[in-house]
């Protein structure tokens, strides 16, 4: 089994996205009332598939983003909430392909839709909640905003492709990894935090910061997820633990073990990650080698690096609760493997 890598000190252990969800609650019961209204059609099999995912108890971190970054501008119109609602779609559409893709059968603790449903369906009803989304940032009216979140959609879409091409390669480096995860992952995470001071007319400069905040934080995310996979708790990951290893995904904690392990180690990899012997023996040598070679607390560092980063761009921000609970988020965020 995995080991879970404590931060230093039991820093941001306290950390909490509550005061985020608290100041936009209000909104978000809008976001989710427009939800179930959007994912409704009279084909019975679409809202069955999209509301399995779309009601699994995912946090709605991303739509919270765009609300956020709307509202610390002053922004009172609804514009945020249907571009909200927007990323939330975008983000389920990714979930429900990526299942597929992946052949996975847990999502956030629950079976994948594909699992009940079939692989089919999932990917048309993601298809489905695409178009909604893309309807919805039409009403809104703003070019600026939809090409923003429509080029987010067209990276993650290279992203996933990248993924598969270098799925299952040791030679995969860590450039070749952090591409990936700046497209799968961050891209969104960008726009979902740049589209609010869009609809709010805000400087360049503000937009810009928000964006910055949005892709490294996503950074930040990912990297964190992708150290659970070998050093957290399948209840915590909502899939379990060592699915990356089964899935032959060449994440940062493998690729730091490759790099600086001796021959002997690179042949197990290459055995066990291009050769598909990722049995449960195989994954608690992976375990043991990822430890050795500190791969954990290697990929928690680059993390906390990315986490600063995202600080620092809402740095000339004035101060507000709004820019408080988005720093609160990046603690979050990383204080997750704590």
């Amino acid at each position: 089994m995995g080991v879970v890598i404590p931060l230093e000190e039991g820093k941001n252990k306290q950390a909490s996205v509550k005061p985020l969800v608290d100041l936009t609650k209000a909104d978000m019961e809008r976001v989710n009332q427009l939800i179930l209204s959007k994912a409704g059609s009279d084909v019975q099999m679409i809202p069955e598939v999209a509301n399995h995912l779309i009601s699994s108890g995912g946090k709605r971190l991303r739509p919270m983003l765009t609300l956020a970054s709307a509202s610390m501008f002053g922004y009172d119109g609804d514009h945020h909430i249907k571009l909200a609602t927007s990323v939330e779609f975008m983000h389920t559409a990714t979930l429900l392909h990526d299942d597929v893709v992946d052949e996975s059968d847990l999502r956030r603790g629950k079976s994948t839709a594909r699992m009940i449903w079939g692989n089919q369906a999932s990917v048309l009803v993601g298809d489905f909640l695409l178009g909604q989304a893309f309807k919805m940032m039409v009403e809104v009216g703003s070019l600026e905003a939809l090409d923003v979140l429509s080029t987010a959609a067209t990276v993650i879409a290279e992203g996933e492709v990248l993924q598969l091409s270098v799925a299952k390669n040791m030679e995969t480096t860590e450039d070749d990894y952090l591409q990936v995860i700046r497209a799968k992952t961050a891209a969104l995470f960008a726009a979902a935090a740049e589209v609010g001071p869009i609809v709010s007319n805000t400087s360049k400069a503000e937009r810009n910061a928000l964006k910055s905040y949005g892709m490294n934080l996503g950074l930040a995310f990912q990297l964190v997820d992708d150290a659970l996979d070998y050093g957290g708790k399948a209840a915590d990951l909502g899939k379990n633990t060592g699915d990356d290893f089964r899935e032959g995904k060449i994440t940062l904690p493998v690729i730091l073990a490759w790099r600086r392990g001796t021959a002997e180690d690179r042949a197990f990899w290459r055995e066990a990650i291009e050769g598909g012997k990722s049995d449960d023996a195989n994954l608690e040598r992976a375990f043991g080698l990822i430890s050795r070679y500190n791969g954990l607390s290697d990929t928690i560092a680059r993390a906390q690096h990315y986490g600063m980063i995202a600080r620092d761009a809402l740095a000339p921000l004035p101060a507000s609760p709004w820019k408080d609970a988005l720093l609160e988020v990046i603690d979050f965020c990383i204080s997750r493997v704590s």
